[in-house]
């Protein structure tokens, strides 16, 4: 059957119309099928170019038109906005220049498509080079090219060349003001863009939708409210308040300066609400700290049978890890995966994000090897989560392999100095810092600080002063040398810092007092202690919170003052928690008081049946005074809620490499020279006259200590003499006898640091504070 031309090319513009594919496909075979044709006619060949650029099928469109006779202007137009609008930018670039060298002259179609590509690369040079183009063939009047310009020019950053275009234009219609607006806005130019807006409504060029979206952006970009609403009631006044696209901005634009009134006002009001409306309120209920209704929005949403986008679902996922709720997290998992949103990194980077802050760190890991493209996110998110969930030796291993491809942030150094400091990694901490210093990294935001904590947290008091010292203070970092000063028990030199704080005129705050208060306890300072713990609300107006209340607790229990403690107590103003009783459970632990301890216990039970670590206290209580059917009782207790004791495990870095070791393994390759160091360990605290420690298992077999490895930071107490074993130290203390064997281990290359009493004086201190690393 023959079927005229005529009647072909109609057939292809009504597929093209209707967006037909297999009808267009139909006819196209058809016409290859009878024709037999080695080649198109410039009519046809332009229909079925138009059509496959329309339904997006570029390589039929490419055989086209290299089958065609001949090519004229529109030819090369279609084809090239057919490569421009699918993102083939360097192809529609070739087409545009091969069209040139094949002689044909392009027209006011051809110029904005071009300029187009060169804003979406962006590339400049490019621009600038049609620029000339546009010049020399004569454009440089025709509105809609000149309006191609200025949107190519704002896209490339260049608000300057954009503006010069505009200023020089005989005359501008509503799209040249919308694209000099709206590049300003874009660029950080706000106010400019707000002074070009009442430019425009001066020479009388009436605003239209896309007009007010990008000034009600810029208000928000300024953080001026008072601005913004007078341009909301510019947009009720012209009639723009019912265009969704209007209200979102509206919306955004409140959410920004922190009016949620308004915004809520008017997402209660908008008669039709879209994807972008949900997300803009679930979002910004999320980022402003309102998680709760974040999820109740999301639910709201789904009820209106609006599918949520990659956005969305994030933001969604973001509040469920603020909240902590794994089972709605994990439905969204799913939602996400049903509809392809899982490919986006943000949805990704939310779920690694989510499952490690509830927990789930190895779900966290999945979901991370599925990311094909991982961004810095992805990796600083999964060396928080590790590092979170005290898997610092993986979150450093992940560190190391993030290097080998990208270059870390801020963000990313935080978190592997947190993990640095949490195992006693000095090596690798000292190399970030070196890494930080190497790429300037060391000013920004909080990175100083993490690099102080490192040092503190790795026992390297020296270090960290000489950090501490390098650059401007804040309250954090002073928080951070007097936390380290506390854990050492270096009350006076806590309080000295304390001091010279005030005197720098940086306020205390409430974690100040916790760790000055801790230091007090620990050094038994008792009456600066509360002096200070006086003075807090009424001298220095921090006001007091429960852990506050537990650190004089402690303070009071350490002392020996047990009854006091346990007054003090009765009249806290706020109810007591467990970490209060805690505190004085542990201080009956110290001193054996077995019947005030209890009563400890029982009112932590009431409300805390799962805490660990006080059924430890309470075991070790018992075994202190000897009440091993109580302890037996205790036992069972934990053996019934399936409260299981975790292995004591300590670690110490050696040239470099981290050695970790748990209670009674013997897996490690050097575990025989290990013992044997510890054995003349216990040789030298017996002759001391120091009792042997017994760990909760111990207590329960009355094992001796000295047939398994000592645990991290086990304390040994016998009236007053004390044995301290921290992450890289380990020194013998009594009232009136220091044994250190910092010399005795050094000779096995372990990396100890002496650990000093309150006993020693000041210009001791200072000096093994300046002492070079061992």
């Amino acid at each position: 059957m023959f079927v005229e031309d005529d009647a072909i090319v109609a057939l292809l513009k009504l597929c093209e119309w209707r967006r037909a594919i297999k009808q267009g496909l139909q006819v196209y075979s058809y016409i290859c099928d009878s024709k037999k044709i080695k080649s198109f006619d410039i009519r046809l060949g332009n229909a079925l170019l138009s059509m496959f650029v329309r339904l997006g099928k570029l390589n039929d469109a490419w055989y086209v038109f290299g089958k065609m006779e001949e090519r004229d202007l529109f030819s090369w137009n279609v084809l090239i906005g057919g490569y421009a609008k699918a993102g083939f930018f360097d192809e529609a670039l070739i087409l545009y220049h091969k069209m040139l060298w094949a002689g044909v002259r392009p027209d006011e179609y051809t110029f904005p498509c071009v300029l187009r590509t060169c804003g979406g690369m962006p590339d400049l040079t490019r621009g600038r080079e049609v620029h000339v183009h546009v010049i020399r063939y004569g454009f440089e009047s025709n509105i809609d090219v000149i309006n191609a310009l200025i949107t190519m020019y704002v896209k490339c950053g260049e608000i300057v060349s954009a503006r010069l275009v505009f200023d020089r234009m005989p005359q501008r219609d509503r799209i040249s003001w919308n694209a000099m607006i709206s590049g300003c806005v874009e660029n950080g130019e706000c106010y400019e863009g707000l002074r070009l807006f009442l430019m425009m409504r001066e020479v009388g060029v009436i605003p239209d939708l896309m007009t007010m979206t990008c000034v009600v952006s810029a208000c928000e970009a300024v953080d001026d409210e008072r601005l913004g609403k007078e341009v909301h009631g510019y947009v009720i006044t012209s009639g723009l308040s019912v265009e969704v696209a209007v209200c979102n901005s509206l919306i955004q634009m409140y959410i920004g300066t922190g009016n949620w009134v308004e915004a809520e006002r008017i997402f209660a009001n908008m008669p039709c609400k879209d994807v972008v409306t949900w997300t803009s309120m679930i979002s910004g209920y999320e980022s402003n700290g309102f998680p709760e209704k974040a999820i109740q929005s999301f639910k709201l949403m789904e009820n209106e049978g609006i599918v949520p986008d990659e956005i969305t679902i994030a933001s969604a996922i973001s509040a469920c890890a603020s909240l902590n709720l794994l089972d709605m997290g994990m439905k969204l998992h799913d939602l996400a995966v049903r509809t392809g949103y899982i490919s986006y990194v943000i949805v990704s980077n939310t779920l690694i994000d989510m499952y490690s802050k509830c927990k789930c760190i190895d779900t966290a890991l999945e979901v991370f090897h599925q990311i094909k493209d991982k961004n810095i996110i992805s990796w600083t998110s999964i060396i928080s989560g590790l590092r979170q969930n005290n898997r610092s030796f993986e979150a450093l291993f992940f560190f190391r392999q993030m290097k080998l491809s990208l270059n870390p942030n801020s963000v990313t150094l935080i978190s592997a100095l947190s993990a640095c400091g949490r195992i006693g990694a000095l090596m690798c901490g000292k190399e970030i810092h070196a890494y930080a210093l190497r790429t300037m990294l060391p000013f920004d935001g909080y990175v100083p600080n993490a690099i102080l904590d490192m040092y503190v947290r790795c026992g390297r008091m020296g270090l960290a002063w000489n950090q501490f010292n390098g650059w401007g203070k804040d309250i954090a970092a002073w928080n951070i040398m007097l936390t380290g000063f506390a854990d050492r028990k270096l009350g006076v030199l806590a309080v000295e810092c304390f001091h010279k704080m005030l005197a720098s005129n940086v306020n205390p705050d409430e974690i100040t007092f916790i760790a000055l208060l801790c230091a007090c306890s620990r050094t038994g300072m008792v009456a600066e202690g509360l002096e200070y713990f006086d003075s807090m609300e009424t001298k220095y107006y921090v006001s007091r919170n429960l852990k506050h209340y537990a650190c004089i607790v402690d303070l009071l229990g350490r002392a020996g003052n047990l009854e006091d403690a346990y007054a003090f107590i009765q009249n806290i103003p706020l109810e007591p928690d467990p970490a209060i009783w805690g505190a004085l459970l542990n201080a009956c632990r110290i001193h054996q008081s077995a019947k005030l301890g209890e009563l400890a216990a029982n009112k932590i039970f009431e409300v805390d049946e799962h805490s660990i670590g006080y059924y430890v206290l309470l075991c070790n209580l018992y075994a202190g005074c000897d009440k091993w059917n109580e302890l037996a009782r205790v036992r069972k207790t934990m053996k019934e809620r399936g409260l299981i004791v975790d292995p004591g495990c300590s670690w110490i870095e050696v040239k470099g490499k981290v050695h970790a070791f748990l209670s009674d393994d013997e897996s490690h390759p050097e575990i025989k020279e290990v013992h044997a160091v510890l054995k003349s360990f216990y040789e030298k605290m017996e002759a001391a006259g120091i009792d042997k420690a017994e760990t909760l298992s111990e207590n329960a077999s009355k094992a001796e200590v000295h047939k398994r490895p000592l645990n991290k930071k086990e304390l040994i107490r016998k009236d007053d003499d004390v044995v301290t074993i921290n992450d890289n130290a380990l020194t013998v203390l009594e009232p009136k006898l220091k044994v250190d064997l910092t010399a005795y281990v050094e000779k096995h290359e372990f990396c100890f640091d002496a650990i000093l009493d309150e006993h020693v004086t000041n210009d001791e201190l200072k000096v093994w504070a300046e002492q070079p690393l061992g």
